[in-house]
């Protein structure tokens, strides 16, 4: 099964202004994501935001014939299963930029389940871009400013994964509108993380009447901005755009996070940490620069 492949479309300054809002709210976001999972708890915090989503998108909420099992698929990992482990790895970390950092490993990830899933062949230097992503995440482990992080680190690498699994079946939901694409993210991850967090953190769901108004806008920040403006807008990209084009214009959003993170929260950016996400996204940029010139990944 082949991937539909989207027209070709010319990158104008409407989509270079789209590009730039997207990094400054992927950014930002995981500074309102730590104070909302600190502020109440990573499971509510997490069906919150995906109920959110589903009230803004919820009139694009429709059946599309053909793509539902896509959909569900999609809606409960994207909406659901990758916001268990992004939002617990920010409960229990302190530096986030560490986080940011580790986050660059969907990129990878993606093009690794390219090679199992679709046979795709590649050559030296991707091998390389590969190996210096995971090697400059694994530089974290010898600062002692980011190793006591290891244990968000690791969840963030599995959300990462999930991240990279989503942004496959994305590419076989083109020309699905991107408000439906995620209605329906809204729809299931409401349903997995309130299911989940009505177990697991009851007193947090029981305080949601009672939530103050601040910590309700980290919440909507990372709604509307993150993932209705800012996802949403990284599938409109991928619908007019190869993803090979599209992927390496994320590479600012990681910049963005650790200075930004480091800023408001007051955490240290020592030489090892940043020279372990230069690497990191050096190995990104070699992938993603190659894949675009090797032709668009399934």
């Amino acid at each position: 099964m082949t991937a539909p492949q989207p027209k070709a479309v010319s990158f104008g300054a409407h989509d270079l202004l789209v590009v730039l809002v997207m990094n400054i709210l992927w950014g930002l976001n995981v500074i309102a994501v730590k104070m909302a999972v600190t502020a109440i708890s990573p499971l509510t915090a997490g069906f919150l935001r995906q109920l959110i989503v589903l009230v803004v998108c919820g009139s694009a909420l429709r059946i599309v014939p053909g793509k539902m099992r896509l959909l569900t698929v999609l809606g409960i990992l994207s909406g659901g299963i990758f916001y268990i482990f992004i939002n617990l790895s920010l409960a229990i970390s302190d530096n986030v930029g560490a986080l940011a950092i580790a986050g660059q490993l969907g990129v990878p990830f993606s093009l690794l389940l390219a090679i199992l899933v679709f046979r795709e062949r590649i050559r030296l230097p991707r091998i390389a871009g590969i190996a210096l992503s995971f090697a400059g995440v694994l530089l974290l482990v010898f600062d002692p400013a980011a190793a006591r992080e290891l244990p968000g680190i690791a969840l963030t690498a599995i959300g990462s994964f999930i991240w990279a699994i989503c942004s496959l079946i994305q590419r076989y939901l083109i020309g699905v509108p991107v408000l439906t694409i995620y209605a329906w993210i809204g729809f299931w991850g409401s349903i997995t993380l309130g299911t989940l967090a009505w177990f697991v953190e009851p007193a947090a769901m029981r305080a949601i009447p009672d939530l103050p108004l601040h910590t309700l806008g980290w919440i909507a920040f990372s709604a509307l901005g993150s993932t209705v403006i800012g996802q949403g807008s990284m599938s409109w990209l991928l619908q007019r755009h190869p993803v090979s084009i599209v992927t390496p214009l994320t590479l600012a959003a990681p910049v963005v996070t650790v200075f930004a993170a480091s800023w408001y929260f007051g955490t240290p950016l020592t030489v090892l940490m940043l020279s372990g996400g230069a690497i990191a996204m050096l190995g990104v940029a070699i992938v993603t620069i190659r894949t675009a010139r090797a032709g668009d990944t399934p």
